[in-house]
């Protein structure tokens, strides 16, 4: 206890406190909302931001230079019904973010497919086979999970059989039972990662109500559940208790070591595993000190202070008027370490929680969601003093489409070659929601840098190199990686890139 004492108060002395400030908080300040997720849908070179509310309009938050308007009407995306998840892709390969939005039961489909055309929106969902009339959604994911080179989809649902949609030139057919993938049991969060590294990508299923979680090895022509044999199957909480569950699984590799891991936000004490290769999971959750039993909604890590390792952000959840608390945890030789700042602590946030730098100064600024009618959906800016730097990477394919969710980024010193970090490029994460934006690393005080982006991209790992990057010259904007596979026949590229 001595110990973590010392460290939290060393942390504290030399980087200072975490500071957030909210930000237009007349804007965003309504309550009952669950979801959340980033895009740069207009093409402008900022990120925009979606929240699912539960009932009243949503909303689409149009990004002009730090400064945020509800443009949902507008667009298209207003719509005012319960929703529950959202995911960003461009599935039409036309170069611009597309929408997925997942909603409660009623008159219509629980999915609409927005097509975005010059920042407007028009459903398509019926047009292009996923429309859907019953059904809990949950987590919705674009991943290119047949090495084709166009973006699937993978729907989530609490109370019915997994789907997961192949693409095949912008339509879309269920093959999750031929796949071996239409899990019944009670799914609520997942994410995609070649965890084996063995050239495809593979699926973590989070479960509720005492529910193993799933572990799907991607065996090509088919999956296999091996979550017992990896060491995750629990996620750190109690086997088969019904009051207990995984909501949100996400993927990161914490320890630096050049491999994914993964943790859990539990009903139930919380998760870490680190990945140890041979296709086996460690349980690190006690000896990093992120083990705290309670009811957790969200799990999203970040560098907010840019030195490097990675931090994590944790919503408690919300039940009748109990505010289960948030926590930040910052990564302190081997440890997370609660510094959670008071204004934080004060606000009743759970489910959707992100981190972006919206306003393009080079650090990671936090978006959140609460579902209490009295609640919010805050943008907290992050104002971390410090001189340490980052790199933001945009991972496309040879034409140019943001079709890779789920590359691995790895950042190296150019001059000593040590690993600096590696990122994971979105295939699930926050609350039931997926981003289509660059990863963000922070590098500390190290000014150039080398690039390395693997993909996995059906049973083989697509290896692109950027060498002698200057870190300050992407300051305020990305660096836009092309990768090698052969793109799709009449492919049209990002117009951001």
């Amino acid at each position: 206890m001595r110990r973590l004492r010392f460290a939290f108060v060393s942390v504290l002395f030399l980087q200072g406190a975490p500071t957030f400030v909210a930000v237009q908080p007349e804007v965003f300040g309504a309550g009952a909302n669950f979801t959340n997720a980033w895009a740069d849908f207009d093409g402008d070179g900022d990120f925009d931001l979606f929240v699912g509310f539960n009932g009243t309009p949503n909303r689409l938050y149009r990004n002009d230079k730090g400064t945020f308007t509800d443009v949902a009407v507008a667009a298209g995306v207003a719509d005012a019904r319960a929703t529950r998840a959202v995911a960003w892709g461009d599935f039409d390969s036309d170069g611009d973010s597309d929408l997925l939005v997942g909603f409660t039961p009623g008159a219509e489909s629980l999915l609409k497919l927005y097509r975005n055309t010059g920042g407007k929106f028009v459903d398509v969902a019926r047009e292009v086979g996923v429309a859907r009339d019953s059904g809990a959604v949950r987590q919705p994911a674009f991943v290119d999970f047949d090495g084709d080179g166009d973006l699937d989809l993978f729907v989530a649902f609490r109370d019915r059989a997994n789907m997961l949609f192949r693409n095949t030139n912008g339509l879309f057919a269920d093959v999750a039972t031929a796949f071996g993938i239409a899990d019944k049991r009670k799914t609520v969060g997942a994410v995609w990662i070649d965890y084996d590294e063995d050239g495809d990508l593979d699926l973590y299923a989070s479960n509720m109500d005492g529910d193993a979680n799933g572990l799907f090895r991607n065996d090509g022509t088919t999956f296999t559940d091996v979550a017992e044999s990896a060491g995750v199957a629990w996620g750190n909480r109690k086997p088969g208790d019904p009051t207990n569950g995984t909501v949100r699984p996400c993927a990161a590799d914490v320890d630096g070591d050049g491999h994914l891991d993964m943790a859990t936000a539990n009903y139930g004490p919380n998760g870490l595993f680190l990945n140890r290769g041979g296709g086996r999971f460690e349980n690190a959750s006690a000896t990093w000190g992120f083990d705290i039993d309670s009811r957790y909604d969200a799990c999203a890590f970040a560098d907010y202070d840019n030195d490097g390792k990675l931090d994590l952000y944790v919503n408690g959840t919300v039940s009748g008027t109990t505010s289960y608390r948030d926590y930040l945890f910052h990564q302190v030789n081997g440890r997370m370490v609660d510094v959670t700042p008071d204004n934080i602590k004060a606000l009743h946030a759970d489910h959707g929680v992100q981190w972006a730098d919206y306003d393009g100064d080079g650090d990671l600024d936090l978006a959140l969601t609460g579902t209490r009618a009295d609640g919010m959906h805050a943008l907290l800016r992050n104002d971390h003093a410090g001189a340490a730097q980052s790199i933001s990477v945009r991972v496309v394919d040879a034409a140019g489409r943001a079709v890779r969710a789920g590359a691995e980024i790895r950042v190296r010193n150019s001059r000593t070659q040590a690993l600096l970090g590696t990122r994971h490029m979105d295939t699930g994460s926050g609350y039931d929601s997926q981003n289509d934006m660059p990863v963000h690393l922070g590098v500390g005080a190290v000014t150039q840098v080398d690039v390395e982006v693997v993909f996995p991209a059906g049973g083989r790992r697509v290896v692109v190199r950027q060498r002698g990057v200057n870190v300050a010259q992407y300051k305020g904007r990305w660096l836009t990686v092309r990768t090698s596979a052969l793109p799709a026949a009449g492919a049209k590229p990002d117009p951001r890139v």
